[in-house]
Order: structure tokens, then sequence, then C-alpha cells
């Protein structure tokens, strides 16, 4: 009996440690010679207990040297099972190659069609300037056969469905949030008869440089999506990251959301720049590229919802707030507060009740952001990185490779200097415009300060010089 427990531990131990060496083989985020030291010195453990446990005869070693076993095992172990957690959450967070574009197909609530077949033969609507719009007819046309007929203007679109000239319309759940946001009276009257879905290529050029040599940029989109983070919606947080990784230098350029630009392709009525990400990724990096004549290597999209699950899955976050204020169910005081997911969220999203607006929120999105980092920096929640990964996994996504990611990893372990940060914001002037996505109805926006746009610019390029 003892003999096969003394198997058994080593047939455990042996497993754990090839597989840890195996997992972190496979996570690259070592270079060549620590990543042989790292296996030379578990094999060399290995083989000492393996010779201590089979081959010595004294009681008391072999019960000391199977206690480490056991610990080593369930050491290595947990080493395997947060190896493939990472593994798995960068495969699937990298080289995302498509978008999801979820439309509906609504109706009034007074009209009498209760199922999409109702529709057979009849008027639908649509946005002339969805940019997949064939697209989204074609995979329609799939379901019914009716008759499509497109307008410029949302306001006529809603409109001829209230007058009878069409008997339903199709909007894109991202466009139908534009209507929530800025509190069109349809979204209260409305009944949905279908859904469906298409997938769209990115078609961005990709430049990539050597991420460990070469400076680069990088877009990280917020996207205020309700569902995946693989679906267009707005992108209510915009920044633009300029590493120089051989300098260490960051610069962070913070764009405010309703800056009033010209959406990439377009001519005439500018929008918001978070009204871009209904139109895709693409249009939102294209778009800033015009309004800062620079080209961006590569983005990251992260999902409202990371934030809410962060922040839940470590127990809330901490944080001063200037001012009182309660919305949706969240309460604020002046002061310490401490809040889950869903508030940390809304005080990050907060800007209407602030005198300045789009400014205020873009201080409140620091103060949670580091209120969520010193928080995980508490040693008590290393152990739930698994579950920390598997809560916010699909809620990220970057077109950077699993290699570029690691690469900058390995960069990073070879010289632990500190990073020099820069932040920057650009600023403006509040308006009341019409907008390409919402047509006639004027909405608030932020006319650029040019030369808070010039002056980025030039940080940019100095960031970029080798």
């Amino acid at each position: 009996m003892k003999r096969l427990i003394k198997y058994l531990i080593m047939v455990l131990l042996t497993l754990s440690s090839f597989g840890l060496i195996f997992y972190i083989y496979k996570l690259n985020v070592l270079t060549t010679k620590p990543f042989i030291l790292f296996s030379m010195g578990i094999v060399v453990i290995w083989f000492i207990l393996f010779f201590v446990l089979l081959k010595s005869k004294k009681t008391a070693v072999k019960v000391v040297f199977g206690v480490i076993s056991v610990i080593l095992f369930i050491v290595y172990g947990l080493g395997c099972r947060y190896a493939y957690r990472t593994v798995n959450f960068i495969k699937k967070a990298t080289n995302i190659k498509y978008e999801t574009i979820n439309y509906k197909v609504l109706t009034l609530n007074d009209n009498n069609y209760k199922e999409i077949l109702d529709l057979t033969g009849k008027n639908i609507g649509f946005m002339s300037n969805d940019k997949y719009l064939d697209k989204s007819t074609k995979t329609l046309e799939k379901r019914l056969k009716f008759k499509d007929k497109t307008y410029e203007e949302i306001g006529t679109l809603i409109g001829s469905l209230y007058e009878g000239k069409i008997d339903a319309l199709v909007l894109s759940d991202s466009y139908l949030e534009l209507l929530e946001e800025n509190e069109v009276e349809f979204t209260n009257e409305d009944k949905e008869l279908y859904n469906y879905s298409i997938k769209v290529i990115k078609t961005k050029e990709e430049k990539k440089v050597d991420v460990t040599k070469d400076p680069f940029i990088v877009y990280i989109s917020g996207s205020d999506s309700r569902g995946s983070v693989y679906d267009t919606a707005r992108s209510d947080v915009n920044i633009i990251a300029a590493i120089n990784p051989t300098k260490r230098k960051v610069l962070l350029v913070s764009i405010p959301r309703d800056y009033y630009v010209q959406l990439h392709g377009t001519t005439g009525v500018k929008d918001k720049l978070t009204h871009a990400g209904v139109y895709g990724i693409d249009m939102s990096i294209n778009t800033i590229e015009d309004l800062l004549g620079i080209d961006i290597n590569y983005y990251t999209k992260v999902s409202f919802n990371t934030v809410v699950n962060l922040v839940d899955t470590i127990d809330g976050i901490d944080f001063n707030s200037d001012m009182a204020f309660s919305k949706d169910g969240c309460n604020y005081v002046e002061g310490n507060n401490h809040v889950d997911g869903k508030c940390a969220l809304r005080f990050a999203r907060e800007r209407k009740i602030y005198e300045t607006g789009d400014r205020q929120r873009g201080q409140n999105q620091q103060t949670v952001i580091t209120a969520i980092i010193n928080k995980m920096t508490n040693p008590k929640y290393l152990i739930r990185y698994d579950k920390i990964l598997k809560n916010i996994e699909g809620t990220i996504e970057t077109n950077m490779s699993y290699d570029e990611i690691t690469n900058l990893v390995k960069y990073e372990s070879l010289d632990l200097k500190k990073w020099q940060v820069e932040s920057y914001s650009l600023d403006g002037i509040g308006d009341m415009q019409p907008t390409y996505s919402m047509g006639d109805i004027n909405l608030y926006v932020m006319q650029p300060d040019e030369i808070t746009v010039k002056i980025a610019q030039n940080k940019i390029n100095d960031y970029l010089q080798k």
C-alpha cells in the first residue's frame, strides 16, 4: 500500500511538472535562457524527489519529501491551470477578423403584425447610410419577400412608419441604442418581429511593426456594447497610445466621445466620434487617423462588460467622488464610495450632471481605472487570477497577434525599468449640431479646439521618433 502511494505521488508530480513546462512553453513569455533554466530546475527537483521517495529507507525522510511532492503537485497544477487559462484568453482576444452587426425588424405596437412572415410583400424601411445595407437586405430576403425602401434621415424613416408609408423598419442594435440615448420616443412604441445578424470582415490594412524595437500606435476603444465585444457599437472611450519601446515612453491621448468630426469616407454633415463605432471599428480607426494625421498600427477594443465583471470579481472598488448624486439605482456620496461593477461603470460613464461634461467623465474613468489597479495589486487577489480571466474572457479583442503580445511581455521581462507615461486630452467647445448618423436632429457635440489637436499631433510625432 505504501509503495502504491509513493508511485501515485510520483505519477502526479511527473504529470504536473512536465505539464507546467509544456504550458510555460506554449505561453511563450520567457526568453530562451530563462525558459531553459526554469525547465532544468523543475527537472532537477523531480529527480531529487524521485530518488528520495523510491530509494530512501528512512521513513521520516520519505514522509517529509512525500509532503513536499504533494505541495509541489498542487503548486504546479495551479501553474498549469493559470498558464492554460492565459493562453486561451490571449488566443480568444487576438486576431479577430470579423465584426457582427445585429439587426431588428420593428413595427409599431398598434400594428396587427405578429411575426415576420406577416410582412410578406409589405414595405420595409432601411437607412441608406448603413454601409452594409446590401448584405443586410439580402440576408432578410432569405426569410421573406418584401419591398425595400431606403431613407437618408432617421426622422423620415420613423415618420414613414407612423404615417403608414412602410409597415416595418430595420435598424441595427447599435443604431437603436443611439435612439435610446437621445430619447427618441419611437423606442417606447415599437415591437420586435424578427432579428438577424450578419458578419462582416474587417478590411482595415494592418500596419504591423516589431513591437520590441519600433515605436507604434494603439487605438484603445471602450465599446458601449450591450452584447458581445465583437458586435458593432458606439465607442464611448477613445484613447490613442503612442508607445516607444526602446525609450520606454508611453503617451496617452484622450479624445472626447462627442468630438464633432468628419467620419471617414463621408461628406457634408459631421458626426460625434462615438457614433463612428456604429459603422465598425474600421470607421473609428480611419476617422481618428484623419483627425490626427497618424497611422494606427493596432487597436484594442474593450467592452464595458469588462469593467462590470472585473469589479464584481474583486468584490467592488473604492474611490472618491467630488459630489453626491444618484443615477440608475446607484447612489454616490461626496467622498469615499464602495461600489459594485454596475455602479463603477455608471460612475465612469456619467457626464450630464457635471458642468464640465466629457472632461469630468474622462477624469472619472481614470479614477475607476486607478481604483481597479489598486485593488488588484492586493496579493490576495492573485489567487483569483483564474476566475478573473474567466469572467472577462470574450470582453476584450485586439488585432495584435498572440506572438506580438507575448514578445512584449518577454521584452519587458528583460528590462524592468519603469516606463515614462504622459497623458494629454483633446479639448473643445460644446455645441448643438445635426449629425451624419441622426440626421437633422440637433445633438450635443464638442467642436474641436484645433490648438489641442495640433499639440497632440506634435506630441505623438515626438514619441514615434526612434
